[in-house]
Formats: structure tokens, C-alpha cells, sequence
């Protein structure tokens, strides 16, 4: 019914009866229809991929069937670690054929020229020196006939894989998408204005170190202007674009124009904010090499990622033409741009940047994104100001009272997102208690009921509850709705102001919320609808569904992406807690607006009981066999093993440990799951507890990360000793020990070491020592790192003994004390593994719902 206020004569205003309650199905099933037919589609939505019919009638087109016969031909070889003869020699090979193959048919405007690169060197990883000796690259540089350009663009991707896998996805299809656009241009009539490098690395895996050799040592590194790194996480999809410039945005001006653009200034701040546990040959060019560009990579299906089921199989040939189409197009855009004549007079800030369903992309800068935001922000209050006035004047009640209400509702916002937020962290807080952690690993649905719905849930009923509590308010349902929509838009707006003065990029995310909101807002006051009972809900419902779309979407691949990423990333946090933390994060973006609405139905708290119920239903789901996290061979568990040895000696050359055993790493939360196996060969110990005072434990750990997730890591006793191929452990030999005369009380220990293509070396000074120079990267050494240190070293080609010298300082008259203890890991990842018979059952007694991958290892340490 309608009525006329008694305070301000002649202003129209309905008061609205609430629906019934069989609407808000209706009403959930429309956001859930969307949800399902628009952004499920395109999120997964591919080009059609081009034959090789197709060819004669697309000649400057990618073809998808020709790139999958060579990554089909290059997966074929297997497992391609460094060192191995499927990476340093049949895989040369093949690109090596490919190669030729495309010089043999270029056209009249172009030439190759092909090169392949041994080298050596080190850097700083993290925490360990990165140390490799001849590693190789494939590299290829296409030019225009006669051109005397300095300037060149750089095209990488690496062919060597992680052990077990075959690296369909992880980087076999990228090494295939470049030669084929390699192809493409090559065969062309142009133009080319500045040539590009093709570089197929040998040795990403290891981490990035044939990308540090090129980008420190070619010849042609240094003429290298603009960056397209390829790269995977994941076997299929679209690629993402999460890593640009940097301080270069006319990049982006380019990729804006391709034709299947995916990308996210999200990813990129996650992933240089170490959120994800990762790394490309991105940072080693533009650290290294201070080359700006575009670092791109697979995401979809990351559960086969560095595993034995990475096949091409998994890799639809519409990835490689959604891939091919966008770096064919970014390969010809950008090496014909004029910004590569003097790249240096174009860079300048950050850019921002993000995609909507692939269909376009924004970018701008960040210097922009301050202007947009405070405006956004600015426009935003102004029309919540001007909206509480409104209600002032269509109601009984002065302006004190309506920012009265105004605060109340600010409150019981702020009150409702907070019980969301605890009750998703109390249930992922709870699921790991009870042993249950990703229990949605490869049910994802179960996120749903599981963290959304509690989330739903509390962002209505506090409102609901007092909405029913002051029936008789003389401020109309529909305006104390619009308070608590007013409400939530001021908690983004603030959220807004302050991450934008913090420079953070991905504040747009909430920009966008309160940008439609205020859209919605404006129309609602310019045709007054805001006084009419459910008018002003259609403009709302209208405005909310870009925004819905969007952030859907974003919440979408953003689990697509960390979900198998949580299955690999150790056990050390609860993976629960980051999926409930996504859940939160995009629940205040997309549902803060809409909840309110359920607040027009009758039985509203009856309606929100419903998310509560489903939660409830999803719990117990994940209390049984549904919430087990694994399926064989489409999201197993990880373990990585290592049948080893170890020897300690003490200073009179006797042992103080000589034992075999088997390294556990289990590479997921849940680290007891395989237990019952492990007990039947053993008592299992944490590699923590017996690290005692032996330097890294005194284990053979393969990598900082290894040791990092010591604490969940376990050491198995065995009576059976690893089966080391040809019987020859890693030799450490003293060469000479001697005086320097240039140096007070310091020697100079000269050493040779020979062993398997890869080694770790540790070193750890005695308390009575220093060391003060070494022939290792000194970067440890000049930063006064603290002792021991790390040194992961490989060869590929080269195999010939490592030489170098450790000076050490003499921080006591004794002499005669050992001073100096060296430790090496002999690992042989690649190498035939003849397993011993009591341990082949022990790997055969793993459920088919994980993944496995061992190798032998032995480790010594001697006092010197």
C-alpha cells in the first residue's frame, strides 16, 4: 500500500509487502544460471583448432595439428632432465631437425641463424647458490634479409622436464607452439623490423639456469629488448598472462589486441608477493638481464603438473591454437613496434590490468588507477550522501535519525562479515582438526557448501534478525535495505582508499564493486526508484550481473589455479585456510550486494537457514568417503622418495652414522595418510627430530624446499642399501691445504668433485673458522649469510670434475682442530633405478590414488 508522508507533503512513496517465499529460489537459481551458462563456458572456452587442410586457405595462420605432432614427437622421448640422454641429446636433436626443417622452406625475406649454446655459471636461489656446468640452449634468431637492427625480442620456453614427467603441458607445448610460429613468420612475406630470438632452454627444472646462461653469457643477450616467456603450471586451458613489464605498459597496449586475451594484475601480486609456490625464467631475464615482457602459462588441470600423466593426451589441440593465435600475433605486433627503436624512452610505471571472460581487456597505469579510484570513491559518497538525504525527506524522520540508522546498519555489516569470515576459518579450522583437510582436492563442489554457503549465510541473517526485530521503524523496508547495501559499499570504499594509498594494483577488485554500485545507485535516484517498493532492486539486480560475471569468474580459475597448487606446496599451513581465505575475498565482492535482496522475501531467516543447512550437509559429506581428496591419476597425492645412504664421519676418519633408509617428502597437508604403509618396513622418524647438531640435518635434501618442509618430513631406517648405479658415490677429494701469505691465520682447501649430474654441496664452517673467500657465487659471502650454506649443483654435456677452493680463517692458534666440514648429496634422478626387492614392494604397496616419483641417493660428510 502507498501513503503520503506527514512531514513533507506530496512526495510519493510505496511502503512494499515482503514476496513470498518460493521466489527466492527463483531468485538464487538466476545468479546460478548465470553462473553455470556464462562464466563456466568461457572460462573454458577454446578456438577451434586449424588442421593441416586448413593450411593452404590460412597460410599466415598458427595450424594446432602440426605443433601437436611435435610435442608428441618430443614427449615421446620421456622424462627430459638435465643431464640425462633424452634432454642433452635426443631432445637437442629433434630441435635441432625442427629447426633446419623450418630454414630449409623460409622464405626469401628472412634468414636463421641456429645456434646452440653449452654454458656455465652460477646465481643466488632463494637461499642456496643455483651452480651449473655445461647446461644447454637451443637458440634460433629470425631476421629480416640485410636488417641492421640492435634491438631484438625475446621468445623463451624450456624443453627439459621435472623427473618422472614427460612435460606435455610443462613446457612441451609451448616448445611446440614456438616453433610453429616460428614456422609461420618464417615463411611469410613479412615485414620483420627487428629480429626475434627463439630460446628453447635446457634447463628450467633445475631452477631456470640455462635461462641465466644465455641471458648472462650469449652473445646476443644483451640486444634482447622485449620479453615473451612461456611456461606451464598446468596441462591445457587458456594460457594466463600474470607478469608484465616491468615498467614497461606499451607491452600491454600489444597484448590487449590478441585474440584470446586472459589476464590478471591478481596473479601478478600473488606471485611476486611469493603467495604461489613457484617460479619462471621471467625473473631470471628481468633480473639478470633487465629485459621487460609478458610471462604467460598454462594454469587448467595442474594436478598432472610435474607428474608422470603430464601426456600430450591431456593437452587439447585448442590450447595450442588459443596459445598459437596470441603469440603469432604478439610475435609480429611487437617486433614490428616502433616503441622497440629506443624501448628505454617508453617505460615508466606499473600498469594494471585485467580481462573480462577473454572478451577484452583494460589496462592502464597505476598513476591512472589512483585517479580512477579516488573518483570512484569520491562519486560514491557524494551519491550515498545524497541517498540518506533522500530518505530524510521520503520519511518521518530528520536527517540525525537517518545517520543514526545509517551507523547501526555500518555496524551490523562490519558484524555480519566478520561472522562470515570466522565461521568459514572455524570450519577449515575444524576440517583440519579432524584430519579432513582438502577434502574438496578433487571434489571442488564441496567448496561451495563448505565455505561460500556459511559465508552466505552470515552476511544475512544479523539483517534479517533485526529487520523482523523493527517491523514497526517508520523507515521503510526498502530503505533500511538500501542502508545496509549503503553500508557495504562504504566498507569497500575504505578498503579502496587505504590499499590504493599502500600502491597495491589489485585494488581494482574493489573498485569495480563500488564502481557499480554507485552505477546502480545514481540510476535508482535520477528516476526515484529508490522510493518505490522493488524498483529499486531491478536496477540493483541489473548493475550486479557485470560484476557477477566478473568476479565469478576471477574466484573461478583462481581456484582452478591454487587447488592443485595446495596439493604440491608442503605441509606447513592449513590449505583449508587459503580456500576459506578466497572464499571470504570474493564473497564480500559479489554477494554484499545481493544478499540484501533475500531480505524482500517472506521466511527470509527460514531462506538463510538453507545456506546453513547446506554447509552442514557439506561437512558431513566431507566426514565421508566423498571428501577423500584423491582420484588415481586425475588428482593423486605426491610423495617424492629418496632410497639413500649416509655416512657421517667424525674428525678420526670413523663413522659416527652409517646407515640406509628412505627419505619421505610428502609434498600435501596430509602427511599421515599413507602411514599403515609405512609402518610395515619401519619406524618412521621427522626428519626434524634427528636433525640434532648435524649441518642441514645431515640428510641428503635435494633442494632448499626439501629442507624447508623438514619438519613434515620423515626418515625410515632400511636394512636394504640404495642400488647406486655403476656402485660410484660422489668423490670429494682435498686437493692441498695451504697457507696464504696474503692472509693472517688462513688456509686455502683446494677440492675436486666428480659424481652424478646432480649434487648438493654443504658447507659449514667449525665455530672456530671463518670462511672469507671461496670460488662459489660470493654473494652469501659479501651479505654475511649465516652458516652452513647450500650449493645445488648439475652438469649437462660437460661432465668433467668441479675444481674449487674454500679460504678459511683461523679464528684460534690450534691448528691441528678440524675446522671445516663439507657434506655431499649424490642424487640420481634420471638414471635406471633397480630397485631392491623389499623396496620395489614397498613402492608397489602405494595406493593407485598417488604419485610417486624416487630416486637413489647417498650422502657423505667429512671434517676437514
Amino acid at each position: 500500500m502507498g501513503f503520503k508522508s506527514k512531514y513533507h507533503i506530496g512526495v510519493d512513496f510505496e511502503m512494499p509487502k515482503k514476496l513470498s517465499w518460493y521466489y527466492a529460489p527463483l531468485f538464487t537459481t538466476f545468479w546460478i544460471i548465470l553462473y553455470l551458462s556464462v562464466v563456466v563456458t568461457q572460462v573454458h572456452r577454446l578456438p577451434t583448432p586449424l588442421k593441416r587442410e586448413d593450411e593452404p586457405k590460412y597460410p599466415d595462420r598458427y595450424i594446432a595439428e602440426r605443433a601437436e605432432q611435435v610435442l608428441i614427437n618430443l614427449v615421446r622421448l620421456g622424462p627430459k632432465v638435465v643431464g640425462s640422454e633424452a634432454n642433452e641429446v635426443k631432445a637437442v636433436e629433434l630441435l635441432m631437425a625442427e629447426l633446419n626443417k623450418i630454414k630449409a622452406e623460409i622464405s626469401d625475406n628472412f634468414e636463421l641463424e641456429i645456434e646452440l649454446q653449452v654454458v656455465t655459471g652460477s646465481y643466488m636461489h632463494w637461499s642456496m647458490i643455483n651452480m651449473y656446468q655445461g647446461v644447454q640452449n637451443v637458440v634460433a634468431k629470425l631476421s629480416a634479409l640485410n636488417s641492421t637492427s640492435p634491438n631484438y625480442l625475446l621468445i623463451n620456453s624450456h624443453f627439459d622436464t621435472a623427473p618422472s614427467s614427460p612435460g606435455a603441458g610443462d613446457d612441451g607445448s609451448m616448445v611446440a607452439t614456438m616453433l610453429e610460429a616460428l614456422r609461420v613468420i618464417s615463411k611469410s612475406d613479412g615485414p620483420l623490423q627487428h629480429p626475434i630470438i627463439f630460446l628453447f632452454n635446457g634447463a628450467e627444472e633445475n631452477p631456470l639456469q640455462a635461462s641465466h646462461g644465455f641471458i648472462t653469457q650469449h652473445k646476443w643477450a644483451e640486444n634482447c629488448k622485449a620479453l615473451i616467456n612461456l611456461d606451464a603450471a598446468g596441462a591445457g586451458g587458456r594460457e594466463l598472462l600474470f607478469q608484465s613489464g616491468p615498467g614497461s605498459p606499451w607491452l600491454m597496449d600489444y597484448y590487449r589486441r590478441v585474440p584470446h586475451p586472459f589476464a590478471s594484475t591478481v596473479g601478478e601480486e600473488l606471485f611476486q608477493y611469493n603467495f604461489i609456490p613457484s617460479d619462471t625464467d621471467f625473473r631470471i631475464f628481468r633480473d639478470y638481464g633487465g629485459i621487460p615482457g609478458l610471462d604467460l602459462a598454462y594454469i587448467y588441470n595442474g594436478y598432472v603438473y610435474h607428474t608422470e600423466y603430464d601426456r600430450f593426451n591431456v593437452m587439447p589441440k585448442g590450447s595450442l591454437q588459443n596459445t598459437g593465435d596470441n603469440l603469432l600475433y604478439l610475435a609480429r605486433s611487437i617486433a614490428n613496434a616502433p616503441e622497440m627503436e629506443k624501448p628505454t624512452e617508453h617505460q615508466s610505471g606499473s600498469v594494471v590490468f585485467y580481462d573480462l571472460l577473454g572478451w577484452f581487456i583494460l589496462y592502464y597505469s597505476i598513476d591512472t588507477s589512483v585517479i580512477i579510484n579516488s573518483v570512484v570513491c569520491a562519486a560514491s559518497l557524494i551519491a550515498i550522501a545524497v541517498s540518506l538525504f533522500f530518505m530524510s525527506t521520503c520519511s518521518s524522520l530528520i536527517w540525525l535519525a537517518i545517520l543514526r540508522r545509517f551507523a547501526f546498519a555500518l555496524a551490523m555489516q562490519l558484524l555480519s562479515l566478520l561472522l562470515g569470515a570466522a565461521l568459514a576459518i572455524t570450519i577449515a579450522l575444524l576440517m583440519d582438526g579432524v584430519g579432513r583437510s582438502m577434502s574438496w582436492y578433487s571434489q571442488n563442489w564441496l567448496i561451495c557448501g563448505l565455505y561460500f554457503c556459511p559465508i552466505f549465510f552470515s552476511m544475512g541473517i544479523l539483517q534479517s534478525i533485526f529487520l523482523e526485530r523493527t517491523k514497526q521503524d517508520p523507515l521503510s523496508l526498502g530503505f533500511r535495505i538500501q542502508l545496509f547495501m549503503h553500508a557495504h559499499c562504504l566498507i569497500l570504499i575504505l578498503i579502496t582508499i587505504t590499499l590504493t594509498a599502500l600502491h597495491i594494483r589489485s585494488t581494482f577488485m574493489f573498485m569495480l564493486a563500488v564502481f557499480f554500485d554507485v552505477v546502480a545507485l545514481i540510476i535508482n535516484l535520477v528516476t526515484k526508484w529508490h522510493r518505490r517498493a522493488y524498483w529499486f532492486a531491478i536496477a540493483v539486480i541489473v548493475c550486479q550481473v557485470i560484476p557477477f560475471l566478473f568476479y565469478t569468474s576471477t574466484a573461478h580459475f583462481s581456484l582452478l589455479t591454487l587447488i592443485p597448487m595446495l596439493g604440491r606446496e608442503g605441509s606447513d599451513s592449513n590449505p583449508d585456510f587459503k580456500i576459506a581465505s578466497i572464499a571470504i575475498f570474493f564473497s564480500c565482492l559479489f554477494a554484499g550486494f545481493i544478499m540484501p535482496l533475500f531480505m524482500f522475501f517472506r521466511k527470509t531467516r527460514t531462506i538463510l537457514f538453507c545456506f546453513l543447512s547446506v554447509t552442514i550437509f557439506s561437512i558431513i559429506l566431507a566426514l565421508t568417503p566423498v571428501g577423500f581428496p584423491y582420484t588415481a591419476k586425475v588428482a593423486a597425492q605426491r610423495y617424492s622418495l629418496l632410497h639413500a645412504s649416509r655416512i657421517l664421519y667424525n674428525e678420526d676418519g670413523t663413522a659416527r652414522v652409517n646407515e640406509s633408509g628412505i627419505y619421505i617428502y610428502p609434498q600435501d597437508r596430509r602427511i599421515h595418510q599413507v602411514d599403515d604403509i609405512i609402518d610395515n618396513i619401519g619406524f618412521k622418524q621427522k626428519v626434524s627430530d634427528i636433525c640434532n647438531n648435524e649441518m642441514f640435518c645431515g640428510m641428503p635434501v635435494f633442494n632448499h624446499r626439501w629442507h624447508k618442509a623438514r619438519n613434515n618430513s620423515f626418515w625410515v631406517p632400511f636394512d636394504e642399501e640404495p642400488n647406486i648405479p655403476d656402485g660410484v658415490k660422489p668423490m670429494l677429494n682435498l686437493i692441498s691445504k695451504t697457507d696464504l701469505e696474503i692472509a693472517n691465520n688462513t688456509q686455502r682447501y683446494s677440492f675436486t668433485l666428480s659424481g652424478p649430474d646432480h649434487m648438493t654441496l654443504f658447507i659449514g664452517p667449525q665455530a672456530t673458522a671463518k670462511i672469507n673467500n671461496w670460488s662459489f657465487n660470493d654473494t652469501i659471502l659479501r651479505e654475511n649469510w649465516e652458516p652452513p650454506y647450500f650449493i645445488y649443483y648439475s652438469y649437462g654435456k660437460d661432465s668433467s670434475a668441479l675444481e674449487f677452493f674454500i679460504d678459511l680463517e683461523l679464528l684460534t692458534n690450534n691448528s691441528d682442530t678440524k675446522n671445516l666440514e663439507i657434506g655431499v648429496g649424490g642424487h640420481w634422478i634420471h638414471q635406471t633405478n633397480s630397485r631392491t626387492n623389499k623396496y620395489e614392494k614397498f613402492i608397489q604397496s602405494f595406493p593407485d590414488s598417488t604419485v610417486v616419483v624416487d630416486w637413489v641417493a647417498a650422502y657423505e660428510s667429512w671434517l676437514f
